[in-house]
């Protein structure tokens, strides 16, 4: 397996993993009738949501520290300057 395509799965993994902890994040889960239970002094579905999205962040660094982002430079594509700007 080459880096890149290694980099490319990971990438994908770590979006599927993001799409997975928003629909995690949101409380529906939660029985309306259940008793309210405090994690670190905030109700337990802020806790979750707040991990969640933690974790959201943490894999979108994640995510795009993978990406090759090119800003199209000629330095960067190999190709020679524009003439127009060249004196």
């Amino acid at each position: 397996m080459t880096r890149n395509r290694f980099r490319r799965g990971l990438h994908r993994a770590c979006i599927a993993l993001i799409a997975l902890l928003y629909v995690f994040s949101i409380p529906w889960y939660r029985d309306g009738e259940a008793p309210l239970r405090i994690w670190f002094g905030l109700p337990d579905w802020v806790a979750v949501a707040l991990f969640c999205y933690v974790a959201v962040a943490v894999l979108n660094a994640i995510a795009w520290s993978l990406v090759d982002v090119s800003d199209g430079s000629p330095e960067e594509t190999g190709a020679d300057a524009d003439p127009r700007t060249r004196r």
